[in-house]
């Protein structure tokens, strides 16, 4: 198992979070709050941008290091969260489609 698969990811921010002392502060209300946060700071970054400026993101590197920082910390939080409550992540977005999938067809 390497650190660049979820399980291992997981485990680093574990490790991580306990070296600093912060389980106590970890609970399923302040990550799914942290979350929300970092969500939004993602979101700030095309607040006020056009459509057409939006998809030119990735061009400039101040903005694209932006972008990667809070997709980074998105799923940081989203991972601690997943682990705290002992959900899959993969396992939920699987069936999420499937369900979507019937929901949905394609034409």
């Amino acid at each position: 198992m390497t650190d660049q698969d979820i399980a291992g990811l997981q485990r680093r921010l574990a490790e991580f979070a306990a070296a600093r002392r912060w389980e106590p502060y970890h609970t399923p209300k302040n990550l799914a709050a942290a979350l929300s946060v970092e969500a939004s700071e993602l979101v700030e970054i095309f607040q006020w941008l056009t459509p057409e400026e939006s998809a030119r993101v990735m061009e400039d590197a101040d903005s694209a290091h932006r972008v990667t920082d809070e997709v980074a910390d998105v799923l940081a939080y989203l991972l601690q969260f997943c682990e705290v409550l002992g959900v899959d992540p993969l396992q939920a977005l699987a069936a999420k489609i499937e369900r979507n999938e019937e929901r949905f067809p394609a034409p």
